[in-house]
């Protein structure tokens, strides 16, 4: 079996016993590196100032050695919180407003790509297989190739892939699509998001589709699939249940006093639709009096970005909007939103969805969402809450359960907090089993194994993605 090579922009070293640091893809990720033996590489999250980087810095756990490399000050500014983050991530969630494009930082975006490249190219056997994670690092395999390179390389876009018409309207997007066609396979989240893809490629002449997920460019041959990425399902399950007792969810549950809790969990983003939210949450209490005082919304979003300044500008933003409403709807003995600023570890995270008669998942656009599925693994099956879900996150495309809103309408998604607060317990149930039985069959270790299982066929017999999600 060939040795697995994984490149993402940031490496989750394992702790010190081994284990895998919490969160279904690194959990994922290292059982396959384990199996087949292998490297982790990736920036190590720290700056070398304005001194080159010193070499990798390489680490054995086991059949996985972890390598990681600092980065300049300017390269982090440019290839990081610069293009990737300031045009990339922007795009592909739609929101050209948000877009500012440098020529200087695109050019450092490219050239962090070629230093990654440089890096790893001494690591590599002739047989290894090349499994590139995200938008980070789309130009790696063009690198590589230049390097003459010839392995089966993959990739993994793990955020949504923009229309044409939105894609081309970056200066660059032409160096990014070409940038695709050096892979073997290039994998997205739904079939909406391959969709997307094709269209770019033929709209603009990049390429032609010539069969079934088999795409031919500049006399490359390559696939496309879409591999929706699950979690851990059935452990997620069995956190949640043991959560339960312990000791901040009894607090949570006490603090309570009887009222239905809702739910929302997200990193702060300005793609995942927080004010949308509050503006909903806050749509629905005004227009049901019968709910004031009975229930509690509690928003967890730890800090993102906070070197970006929309980022820094949002969550000011967010905490007056709770305050505001707070302020105009709350009462002495009852607050209506709880605003939580700050990262909750995933045990208590999974007690608290467990304890949620509703679960909040109203992006304005994400890749796919795994807090949405995390939800849905936490519940009780005997009294199960019920997800309210963005119809703009890729999840929607699996979890036929839900119930399915468009985040920009306000009072539509106050009417979705009412019915899911008042469904009754069977409806609930039926949902929510048919949610977790898709869960339960599609977990995180059946989206790498399909992602592998295809990158390592050979190239003449592509295997397409298949119409439930999977490649």
């Amino acid at each position: 079996m060939s040795r697995l090579i994984v490149i993402s922009n940031r490496v989750p070293m394992p702790e010190k016993n081994g284990t895998a640091p919490a969160g279904g893809l690194a959990v994922a990720l290292q059982a396959a590196l384990e199996e087949r033996g292998g490297v982790w590489m990736g920036w190590s999250g720290k700056s070398s100032g304005t001194k080159e980087p010193e070499p990798l810095a390489l680490t054995e756990r086991g059949n996985i050695t972890y390598a990681l490399t600092d980065l300049t000050k300017t390269d982090v500014e440019e290839y990081y919180h610069g293009f990737a983050n300031r045009v990339l991530w922007p795009i592909c969630h739609y929101r050209l407003d948000l877009a500012e494009y440098a020529r200087k930082e695109m050019a450092g975006y490219f050239r962090v790509n070629r230093f990654f490249a440089h890096r790893l190219a001494p690591l590599l056997k002739p047989d290894d297989i090349i499994w590139v994670h995200d938008y980070h690092l789309i130009p790696l395999a063009a690198e590589l190739r230049q390097m003459g390179v010839k392995n089966r390389i993959g990739f993994f876009l793990h955020i949504p892939w923009p229309p044409a018409d939105v894609l081309f309207a970056m200066p660059v997007h032409e160096e990014i699509m070409r940038g695709l066609t050096h892979y073997d396979l290039v994998g997205f989240q739904t079939d909406h998001d391959l969709e997307n893809f094709r269209g770019c490629l033929v709209r603009e002449g990049f390429g032609n589709a010539i069969g079934e997920g088999l795409y031919l460019s500049h006399g490359r041959t390559f696939k496309g699939g879409f591999y929706s990425i699950g979690i851990e399902t059935a452990a997620f399950a069995e956190f949640a249940r043991k959560a339960a007792a312990s000791v901040m969810v009894r607090k949570a549950r006490q603090s309570l006093e009887g009222r239905d809790l809702i739910i929302g969990v997200d990193r702060l983003d300005y793609s995942k639709g927080i004010t949308q939210r509050i503006d909903a949450y806050e749509s629905f209490v005004s227009r049901n009096p019968a709910h004031q005082g009975k229930v509690s919304y509690l928003q967890i979003t730890p800090k993102s970005r906070s070197e970006v300044p929309e980022y820094e500008a949002m969550q000011r933003t967010v905490a007056e909007q709770a305050g505001r409403v707070n302020g105009a709807l709350g009462t002495v003995d009852w607050v209506p939103i709880r605003y939580i600023n700050r990262s909750i570890g995933r045990p208590v995270l999974a007690g608290l969805y467990r304890l949620a008669k509703v679960g909040l998942v109203t992006p304005l656009r994400d890749g796919m969402n795994l807090v949405a599925k995390e939800f849905v693994a936490a519940q009780d099956p005997e009294d199960p809450g019920v997800l309210v879900l963005s119809r703009f996150a890729g999840a929607a495309r699996e979890l036929k359960g839900a119930l399915l809103v468009n985040p920009y309408d306000i009072e539509g998604t106050a009417n979705a907090i009412a019915r899911a607060l008042t469904m009754g317990r069977e409806e609930r149930i039926q949902r929510w089993q048919g949610m977790m039985t898709h869960l339960l069959e599609h977990d995180v270790k059946r989206w790498c194994d399909d992602f592998l299982a295809d990158l390592t066929a050979e190239a003449e017999n592509p295997a397409p993605a298949t119409s439930d999600g999977q490649g």
